[in-house]
């Protein structure tokens, strides 16, 4: 079943297959940078929620912490 085309148009289908293949992988290019972004948003927001937890417990353990004495003073 194979077409015999002109030559012109064996050229223009092979020209056309090139842009269609970089379509694609500026496509496959740019859905790996925006999974990259997302997984780099996750942990940033997965880091700062342990960050405020481990202040407001240190916080928390700093306001329940009885006042020292200082020796020597009456």
């Amino acid at each position: 079943m194979s077409e015999q085309h002109s030559k012109s148009r064996q050229q223009a289908e092979i020209a056309f297959g090139k842009t269609q293949s970089q379509f694609f992988a500026r496509g496959q290019a740019f859905e790996e940078i925006d999974a990259i972004t997302a997984a780099r948003t996750e942990k940033t927001a997965r880091l700062r929620e342990a960050r405020l937890a481990k202040e407001a417990a240190d916080s928390l353990a700093l306001a329940i912490k009885p006042a020292q004495k200082r020796p020597g003073r009456s």
